[in-house]
């Protein structure tokens, strides 16, 4: 998908719905300058920052990743994930190491937003946290992660799950300082 059809899509829900950009910020708890960005320039808000638009606009986090509105199961076969999505934060230079691939952009009212991510190292060890309401599982097809849960933290082998509740802040990142892969799947109440 692209970083320009997200944000043209978040800005007619927003129009639609008549409420001003000040205004979806203060109810996404974003700053309005965070929001022009994504709307007009195109950067991609983070995963959270996602889930906070769209349930300030009332309307699934999938209304914004859907490409069409197949009713049907929506199968993806091997080697033909959809294009990537990278999302970014405010400091956008934490979060250009995950590269995420949709499974189920045709699919048209899904609950969950099932993923392959692709996860590099980070140069930095200052992972920031985030919440977001849902709940997440993750499965390590490859390498090793690395799961800042609150105060804890966990690291998740190839071939090893994660079920974690997304309030709690956390952060995923590669483990040992080598790539990783995983399967994602998030789930947010509508």
């Amino acid at each position: 998908m692209s970083k320009n059809i997200l944000g043209k899509k978040i800005k007619e829900y927003r129009e639609f719905r008549q409420i001003t950009r000040e205004d979806l910020a203060l109810k996404a708890n974003l700053d309005a300058e965070q929001l022009e960005r994504i709307e007009i320039k195109g950067v991609m808000p983070s995963l959270g920052h996602l889930i906070k638009i769209s349930r300030a606009l009332g309307v699934r986090i999938g209304t914004f990743l859907d490409d069409q509105d197949q009713v049907g199961p929506a199968i993806v076969r091997a080697g033909e994930e959809k294009s990537s999505v990278s999302f970014s934060t405010k400091d956008e230079s934490t979060r250009e190491h995950l590269n995420f691939f949709s499974l189920a952009q045709d699919k048209a009212g899904r609950h969950m937003e099932p993923f392959i991510v692709e996860i590099e190292p980070s140069k930095d060890s200052d992972y920031k946290l985030s919440s977001h309401e849902g709940e997440e599982f993750i499965y390590v097809l490859q390498g090793s992660i690395e799961v800042n849960y609150g105060k804890d933290i966990f690291q998740i082998n190839k071939g090893d799950t994660i079920y974690l509740d997304s309030v709690v802040a956390h952060n995923v990142h590669a483990a040992n300082n080598q790539p990783a892969k995983i399967l994602a799947v998030v789930y947010t109440p509508f």
